[in-house]
């Protein structure tokens, strides 16, 4: 557990009274250990591939862990890269799909490979610029993929960090309603030379 006490590092920098004084440092270095010992082996996670994460980070959209692994590897048997995904019929993508539910995000991701493919060689882009203009894609699946397959220090906001962040500071609304604090203190606390694990973790 981080101790509140002598502190160097502090949230202060977020810029509300309401955030704690607490130090940054060793929250971050016992998230990062904590990774190394108990993170889960998922086959996305020992990767570098930006389209193989990038899949990974839509199918984990409102999908449990343990649902999703199944697909992404027949998903990735079907269509192992981005030009393959984009020349496939939009029926088979669905039908690979089938029972994932919530059918959009699989029309996004063919929509999206279809313009990586136009726009970018068929190489799966790196600026965060771009890759927030695809289909599909906000800022925590950006900044998923960027960080797990180019170490980019972007943060991520997802339904957990979120519940986490709100414990951390003892948030008094609901998470919703602090979207933009929330944001600042997940950039905050990002550790800088380590995004993806930290992001991972």
């Amino acid at each position: 557990m981080v101790r509140r006490s002598n502190l160097d590092l502090t949230l202060s920098s977020v810029g509300s009274s309401s955030l704690p004084n607490f130090a940054i440092k060793p929250l971050q270095t016992a998230l990062l250990d904590w990774y190394h010992q108990q993170g889960r082996d998922l086959p996305w996670r020992n990767i570098r591939d930006p389209y193989a994460i990038w899949v990974s980070e839509i199918m984990l959209q409102q999908t449990q862990v343990k649902t999703v692994i199944p697909y992404y590897e027949r998903w990735l048997q079907a269509f192992p890269t981005v030009s393959d995904l984009a020349q496939a019929e939009l029926d088979r993508v669905l039908k690979v799909w089938q029972g994932l539910g919530y059918y959009a995000r699989a029309r996004n991701l063919h929509k999206a490979a279809q313009e990586i493919a136009r726009n970018y060689n068929g190489i799966f882009p790196s600026n965060v610029a771009q890759v927030l203009a695809l289909p599909g894609i906000g800022r925590t699946t950006a900044g998923g993929i960027l960080s797990a397959a180019f170490n980019q220090p972007l943060p991520i906001l997802d339904g957990n960090v979120k519940r986490v962040l709100a414990r951390l500071i003892a948030l008094e609304v609901p998470p919703a309603k602090a979207l933009n604090l929330l944001w600042q203190l997940s950039e905050t606390l990002l550790e800088p030379e380590h995004p993806r694990d930290f992001n991972q973790a």
